[in-house]
């Protein structure tokens, strides 16, 4: 049956008050009236004659990307806003309570960042509480933080509470006009197939909000079905992080100075707890950047993976304290940033492949000591998402334990850490390349709190033998082999244009034809994940799992080096990877640059170029 839109233009509420989706069959009931600020942003669009824009929220609605929603902040369907917040809570309400049969019983645990946004008054508090007050309406308990915490603190007090799943409202490192609404499962990790195809289908059979209670906010100090997690979640989580933690005595006596920004977000107070736990003195915190802030003030974009160009303030602060190592966690602290300062060369900033190599290289030398039967390694695993570098691959490949590759995106990495632990498995590293590291298994998903007190503990340790990050880095590519990588990205705001970018790549040399050559380097196999397509397999078909939510293809080049093309599932980018693997002794390191840098510049220049005009290009 088609559906209406009934719009009350006299009322006083809230885009979500004013215009509520029914069945035409239903009569509409009174309008609720609940924020003002979205109602206003409605009235100025009416009031401008801003049509195509109130088309574009009122006529479309958000779909479920990475284990969630993200989008901006405001009035509209395809928004981040109150009513959108509601409508995914009854539609998650409405696929677990049918999935497991104890829900009222285990519960939704519920976190929160400092994300807010004064025109719109859609703060990330505000809409945790409003989950919460969803659940709390059908009589489910809510373990919702009282303060804002580390995205890891979801899926880990998911997995220590035994609850049925976990909401966390942040929108990570995206600009600070976005929020989102991260879903994670029972096991910890973010949500997967078909989980989230079947929350999706019951969010839009779930769009007319249930009752008053959903709207009501308060409702969370008044229930007795609220519980507060906090301190019972961090004094685990913090207790456990000891196991990480090989050189405590080494630590306090440690001359290493250290410097963290937290970007504005929630990361402070928890890295410097970290810190004392490890046994080191507090990180030197970036005055302006340490306290939360949603406009993000001192930096132009939060996302410390940009690199030094956001580090600025935090490198001047360990330039004027005499401080060689910058720690620089995301606004939600799930990722990690690393500076170095080197006495011959000014500041050093360590790429996400880069810190994986120093950090895969310490978990299993760590490990190692307390295992020295080379039968233990039968059960020991390291995981990289497949546009990573492969340099777990070239340990593995020489110390005996085992290496897996997956999707991009940490849900795949934590849903695999799942499976292997359930067979008597361990983890003890897994990254993505965007700066995501997990040191252990403390907790399904990337962990920029753990990993920056790991980091200052490999840094201490190294300190005591002369070494610097970097010459360690060094040491290991001399080891196993040099791994040179590039990653960068092209801006693209229009669908229409990275469809046409990836239609041409499959059809290159005529229908369902890949191209055969990039830069005068021959192409040796493709692999498309989206079509499910692997030349180099018998069967042509991919060893990884299809995955049609977005594009990428990968090539193998007869010169050795691995290029990916793939479009973000997060932000309007159109990501690309190159990486020159060599053999241990094999190569100079300037041989390999040459050859990496001629593929990545046939990669845009060929695949990407005909479509310049419509493409932001960040750096070559």
């Amino acid at each position: 049956m088609p559906h209406v839109f009934y719009i009350y233009p006299v009322c006083r509420g809230t885009c979500e008050g004013v215009i509520q989706h029914r069945r035409p069959d239903r009569p509409p009931s009174p309008p609720l009236l609940q924020n003002p600020r979205t109602r206003a942003q409605l009235d100025s669009l009416l009031v401008s004659g801003s049509h195509q824009e109130l088309r574009s929220r009122l006529c479309s609605r958000m779909g479920f990307g990475t284990a969630g929603l993200r989008a901006a902040m405001g009035a509209g369907f395809n928004r981040i806003n109150d009513l959108t917040v509601i409508q995914t809570t009854q539609g998650l309400f409405s696929y677990l309570s049918g999935f497991f049969s104890d829900f009222s019983s285990r519960g939704l645990v519920i976190g929160f960042d400092t994300r807010g946004q004064e025109e719109s008054g859609c703060s990330s508090e505000r809409l945790a509480k409003l989950t919460a007050a969803v659940m709390l309406s059908r009589n489910v308990p809510v373990h919702l933080f009282s303060s804002f915490v580390p995205t890891p603190y979801v899926p880990y007090a998911v997995k220590k509470l035994g609850a049925a799943a976990g909401v966390m409202i942040t929108a990570s490192h995206n600009p600070k006009e976005d929020n989102g609404y991260k879903v994670y499962w029972c096991n910890g990790a973010q949500i997967a197939s078909p989980h989230d195809k079947e929350i999706l289908r019951c969010i839009e059979e779930q769009l007319e909000p249930w009752s008053a209670s959903c709207w009501d906010q308060e409702l969370v100090e008044r229930s007795p079905l609220t519980r507060d997690p906090l301190s019972h979640i961090n004094r685990c989580y913090m207790d456990e992080l000891s196991s990480l933690c090989f050189h405590r005595d080494s630590n306090r006596h440690s001359p290493l100075k250290f410097v963290h920004s937290s970007f504005h977000g929630v990361g402070h107070a928890f890295v410097q707890e970290a810190f004392q736990v490890f046994g080191f003195a507090p990180p030197i915190p970036v005055p302006e950047q340490k306290d939360p802030d949603p406009n993000f003030s001192s930096i132009r974009c939060p996302n410390p993976e940009e690199g030094e160009s956001v580090l600025e303030l935090s490198l001047q602060l360990a330039q004027k304290e005499d401080a060689r190592i910058v720690l620089a966690t995301d606004p939600d602290a799930d990722r990690l940033a690393v500076a170095e300062k080197s006495d011959r060369c000014g500041w050093k900033v360590f790429s996400g492949n880069e810190l994986a190599a120093l950090l895969g290289w310490w978990m299993f030398f760590n490990w190692k000591q307390n295992h020295p039967d080379p039968a233990d390694r039968d059960g020991v695993y390291m995981l990289a998402t497949t546009v990573s570098s492969k340099i777990l691959q070239a340990f593995a490949r020489i110390e005996g334990f085992h290496f897996e590759e997956t999707l991009p995106g940490f849900k795949w990495i934590g849903n695999r850490i799942h499976e292997l632990s359930k067979s008597g498995h361990s983890v003890i590293f897994a990254f993505e390349e965007s700066i995501g590291f997990l040191c252990g298994s403390l907790v399904p998903e990337k962990d920029g709190v753990s990993a920056a007190v790991v980091v200052a503990e490999m840094a201490a340790y190294l300190h005591e033998k002369n070494l610097s990050l970097s010459q360690q880095l060094d040491n290991i590519y001399q080891t196993y082999g040099y791994h040179l990588s590039k990653t960068s990205y092209v801006t693209c705001h229009d669908p229409s244009t990275i469809k046409r970018i990836f239609s041409r790549i499959r059809n290159f040399d005529g229908e369902s034809s890949y191209p055969k050559t990039c830069n005068g380097v021959q192409i040796v196999h493709v692999r498309d994940v989206t079509t499910g397509y692997d030349s180099s397999q018998p069967d042509h078909r991919s060893v990884l799992p299809v995955s049609r939510s977005g594009h990428m293809i990968t090539f193998t080049l007869q010169n050795g080096v691995v290029a990916t093309l793939r479009t973000s599932g997060t932000e309007p980018k159109i990501k690309y990877y190159t990486e020159f693997c060599a053999a241990p002794g094999k190569s100079e390191p300037s041989q390999l640059e040459e050859e990496l840098a001629k593929v990545t510049t046939g990669l845009l220049d060929e695949f990407l170029e005909p479509e310049r005009n419509n493409l932001i290009r960040r750096f070559v």
